[in-house]
């Protein structure tokens, strides 16, 4: 028995320290963003509501540019099996939303884990040690693997096409940057053409083959996500097509926010990697056969900087393959530790290691204080039903909405919910509102009756300990002051 532990511990134990690092930011975070409503109602959608189209949330509310459900039918699937019993034990609605994001996040470590086999397989198992660890202690990778955002879904697929690449089964790993390409983010065109020109250059595939195996793939892509999608849309549809034209052709995606050129390699990218950021760079110097995987994914990140929109989350996909660098760098400074210079390093990279766990809790803490109205909602709740009325009817403003609250969040019946928009505050008092969440402090006719703080900015002091994290009332929960019930209830009140 104690053999066959250690063997699962030898086989399985990277899987779940990173598995069960991904499943705390969930439990401990559960609630979702704007970012990745699109995905997190359709998935709410798809098994609460099923085959009724007419109920589901995009046709009310579907966003600036449209997006693909098949991610979103993947994940179900997988999750249905939880949320059946969730069902069966009458439990609320948030369990469900814990069982997609585990799920979702089940599927990209998976795809991780295949390309972790292939640096085994290629860098020895102390590469792949250092791969993990550098993994774990950063931030963004774990906390995004369970976040429904476009993104992470090709993310999944990148990873296979990472494995694929270092495995040599260059047209495979050609196939699956199309599918990613096609049907999840239209973007990774910018990883899979410098993949593409270097396999060629490099003689590693021929051009005639590979328009002859991945056309297949490519027309299969695009007649999947039209089939799919036209359906769930109710009009013929390309979700990814639609996204090129309005980001690339029309450029509006900077109405969201620009960014300098050099905005990813000296803000993104080091809050993404941490310690492996450095590490990385030297890996590059220290083996030869690590720059023919780096560039393209360098050379991605370098093309990326040209659109005027940038955020973080849209190359990460890059992680992996950055992390790879960095641990050959890393395995190279421990092995070489008893040596003057290289002692040096090791020190280095140890304190490296260790800041980069300070500032993964640091993030962690911020992030938990990001979806003030999720945790508005829940406080709601379980004091609002305290109040004797037949039914509770609560308004969601467009912000409380974008932070935090999702269809997973809401209660049945007598609980209802709205979430209309463009309702003037004077407007509320002859509304049939029972609550308000919402970010004003004040509105006519109704009393504030409890605020929620939330994550406003970082401050540097001197002493212990050195960073502050500062945070502000941010969501404010508001009783119709003519319900005497709710004004009887001992509520915390507002400060």
């Amino acid at each position: 028995m104690a053999s066959k532990s250690c063997q699962i511990a030898r086989q399985y134990g990277y899987d779940l320290l990173l598995g069960s690092i991904a499943a705390f930011y969930v439990f401990a975070v559960p609630y979702t963003k704007v970012e990745e409503s699109f995905n997190i109602q359709a998935m709410h959608d798809i098994l609460y509501h099923q085959l009724h189209l007419d109920n589901y949330d995009h046709f009310e509310f579907p966003g600036v540019v449209p997006r693909t459900f098949i991610g979103s039918f993947l994940v179900s699937i997988l999750a249905s099996p939880a949320v059946l019993a969730i069902k069966l034990f009458q439990l609320p609605k948030i369990y469900g939303l814990i069982a997609v994001r585990l799920a979702l996040g089940g599927i990209i470590l998976s795809t991780l884990r295949f390309f972790r086999n292939q640096i085994r397989d290629k860098f020895g198992h102390q590469v792949e040690a250092f791969f993990v660890i550098l993994t774990a202690v950063q931030f963004h990778l774990l906390f995004y693997c369970t976040r429904a955002l476009p993104n992470v879904l090709a993310l999944g697929v990148v990873n296979l096409a990472y494995g694929y690449w270092f495995r040599g089964n260059f047209y495979a790993a050609l196939n699956c940057l199309i599918f990613t390409t096609l049907v999840f983010r239209c973007d990774m065109l910018l990883l899979l053409c410098p993949i593409a020109l270097e396999l060629l250059l490099t003689k590693s595939i021929s051009l005639w083959e590979a328009i002859k195996y991945c056309t297949g793939i490519a027309l299969l892509s695009i007649g999947l996500t039209i089939l799919v999608d036209s359906i769930m849309w109710k009009k013929l549809m390309w979700p990814e097509f639609e996204v090129l034209w309005f980001n690339s052709v029309l450029n509006r995606s900077s109405e969201w926010g620009t960014h300098s050129f050099h905005w990813y390699f000296t803000s993104a990218l080091p809050r993404l990697l941490l310690a492996a950021y450095p590490l990385f760079m030297l890996g590059v110097l220290l083996d030869r056969r690590v720059l023919f995987f780096v560039l393209p994914v360098f050379s991605f990140i370098s093309l990326y900087s040209k659109l005027p929109h940038k955020e973080l989350r849209f190359i990460i996909s890059s992680v992996p393959m950055f992390n790879l660098s960095a641990a050959v760098a890393a395995s190279r400074i421990y092995n070489n530790r008893k040596k003057t210079l290289w002692k040096l390093l090791n020190f280095i990279m140890l304190g490296l290691i260790l800041i980069s766990l300070g500032c993964t809790i640091i993030m962690f803490l911020a992030s938990y204080g990001n979806y003030p109205s999720g945790h508005a909602l829940k406080g709601l709740h379980q004091m609002g039903r305290l109040a004797n009325t037949n039914k509770w009817w609560v308004h969601i403003d467009a912000f409380s909405a974008m932070n935090g609250i999702s269809r997973f969040c809401e209660n049945d019946y007598p609980w209802r919910y709205s979430k209309e928009e463009e309702i003037t505050l004077d407007e509320f008092r002859h509304r049939n509102f029972t609550y308000l969440i919402s970010e004003h402090s004040s509105v006519d006719g109704f009393k504030c009756l409890f605020s929620v703080y939330g994550f406003s900015r970082a401050r540097l002091q001197l002493g212990f300990p050195p960073i502050i994290l500062v945070k502000e009332p941010k969501v404010y929960i508001h009783g119709y002051t003519r319900i005497k019930d709710i004004m009887q209830i001992n509520w915390p009140g507002c400060s």
